[in-house]
């Protein structure tokens, strides 16, 4: 029997049966497509894309203990990953030290490493060769001095900060629209994260200062098109504010990048990519006037939805991050992570860690998908589909521009209502079963075969609050005093913070206390209700 309501796509598209040549009627090849590696760069950013090499393959490395944590990057360097993402605990990402009585239960825990001081971070990246493996930490409001530990274990080594390659997420707007992870109100938050951009556009060439997110955008319950349109816009924010700082836009656009999630929608991801692509490079050509060809490219990294794992018949979600990551590679990430089949329950096993990498390498290597560029340019679907999330997405531009720009409209509290309107349509469509999510909502099995379980080292935390007592007794307590001094005058003022900031964490001055010291310059921001 034929369907009485049309499909829907996770966008809210209508999804028409059949497509055809009067679909795309209006595309034009050379303006709207064009060669791979050329301008607009809707089929890719690279000539030969992975014809040349690969994408990255790039996984979770952390967990309990910075030495814990480095073991982990060092088993998966050895399986074959050549990138490694690095998450924080709940503390380090909230801005508190492992001692901070806020933090007790949390330490290193929830996947994510304990990183206080210089000396975790040395711990962490120990016998780790920073001039071959790409390095993402996963930090946002906390990255200045989570780079600035970064840059100081370079500089013990010996190893040049311009050949240090990576990224650091560093996307504060998203922390106000989706994650919440924030410190100071907006404007204080974009000074520091521009710090952080002017530092390695002048010290680090070779290093993403911003990793723009739609990930967590997408993951607090935004649609596709709205991880699109809301993504781009804080990317555009990030390229006027640089601008407002001095800094020519074709001297750091080129070192932008962007971090997108993968659901299970197979052809509306592949669109969203394509039209991020194209819209970033017609942007940044025509609106901001970028010269290089290098700042009109979008190079994105990827992660499948952990949102869409389920705890139910878990093994299940083996086939969902295959068919996501599938997706990602014929969209043309340039990186992606894949998510361990377990994630619904717990944080990775050891052997579901190496099966989700396995996936990337079977993709590569068997699936066939690598051996032409873009094979999935031209089909009337896929190219109808590219176009409408272009126009939808330029219809949320212009309302974002009628509120300001995109900080009133956080503030305004604009996004919030949408992603949260988004996020309560979804519920109630899996809810009614018009959306089926197997296991979940249909198909269900009662029980579940039992699985191995990764949990945190119960003795972790008692031994983590002792040595950071300890460190913070027997370093010098006057230089502390004066590197702390030193950070709130130059938030002050106009001054780059990266440098005092790098004196301190060598003076083994702890995250913590430096957040605080920003803190009583900045205040803290409380956000008011969306409704």
């Amino acid at each position: 029997m034929a369907k009485e309501t049309p499909t829907k796509n996770l966008s809210g598209f209508n999804i028409k049966p059949c497509y055809g040549p009067e679909d795309i009627s209006q595309l034009d090849y050379r303006n709207d497509l064009g060669q791979p590696g050329k301008y607009p760069f809707t089929r890719g950013v690279h000539k030969t894309m992975y014809l040349g090499r690969p994408w990255t393959i790039r996984q979770l490395g952390s967990l309990d203990s910075p030495s814990t944590a480095n073991e982990r990057i060092l088993q998966l360097i050895q399986m074959g990953a050549t990138g490694v993402s690095i998450c924080f605990d709940l503390p380090t990402i909230m801005g508190r030290d492992s001692d901070d009585p806020l933090a007790r239960g949390e330490v290193g825990s929830c996947g994510g490493v304990a990183i206080d001081s210089l000396s975790d971070m040395r711990s962490l990246l120990k016998d780790i060769p920073l001039e071959e493996i790409s390095i993402n930490f996963v930090s946002n409001s906390q990255s200045s001095v989570i780079l600035a530990m970064f840059a100081a274990v370079a500089q013990e080594r010996g190893t040049p900060l311009q050949v240090l390659t990576g990224t650091m997420q560093n996307d504060i707007l998203k922390e106000y629209q989706a994650q919440k992870s924030y410190y100071f109100p907006p404007r204080p938050s974009m000074r520091v994260s521009m710090d952080t951009v002017r530092f390695c556009t002048e010290h680090l060439p070779l290093f993403n200062p911003i990793s723009i997110s739609g990930y967590h955008i997408a993951s607090a319950g935004a649609t596709p098109v709205q991880e699109l349109a809301f993504t781009l816009a804080n990317g555009f924010t990030y390229v006027e504010e640089g601008v407002k700082a001095g800094l020519s836009v074709d001297n750091f656009a080129p070192r932008l990048s962007f971090f997108f999630k993968v659901n299970n929608d197979f052809f509306e991801n592949i669109a969203k990519y394509r039209a991020a692509r194209r819209i970033w490079a017609r942007t940044l050509r025509h609106k901001y006037g970028a010269k290089d060809p290098r700042s009109w490219r979008f190079r994105v990294h990827t992660q499948t939805s952990g949102s869409s794992l389920t705890a139910q018949q878990p093994e299940k979600n083996i086939m969902r991050v295959t068919l996501q990551a599938l997706s990602a590679v014929l969209a043309g990430t340039q990186s992606l992570h894949t998510n361990s089949f377990d994630e619904g329950i717990s944080i990775p096993t050891p052997r579901s860690e190496k099966l989700a990498l396995r996936t990337q390498q079977i993709i590569a290597h068997e699936s066939g998908v690598i051996n032409t560029i873009d094979p999935l340019a031209g089909s009337y679907y896929v190219e109808a589909l590219t176009d409408r999330m272009e126009a939808e997405c330029n219809r949320y531009f212009e309302e974002i521009e009628g509120l300001g720009g995109v900080i009133p409209a956080i503030e305004t509290g604009f996004f919030q209502r949408a992603i949260a309107d988004s996020a309560y349509r979804y519920q109630r469509e899996i809810e009614e079963k018009k959306r089926i999510i197997v296991g979940l909502n249909e198909f269900v099995e009662e029980g579940n075969a039992p699985i191995d379980v990764r949990r945190p080292d119960p003795a972790f935390e008692e031994e983590k609050v002792a040595s950071l007592v300890s460190l913070k007794r027997d370093r010098d307590q006057g230089l502390v005093k004066t590197c702390l001094n030193e950070i709130t005058e130059v938030i002050k003022g106009p001054d780059n913070v990266m440098s005092a900031l790098i004196k301190a964490v060598k003076a083994q001055i702890t995250l913590g206390e430096i957040i605080g010291a920003m803190k009583e310059v900045f205040g803290e921001y409380r956000e008011e209700s969306i409704y």
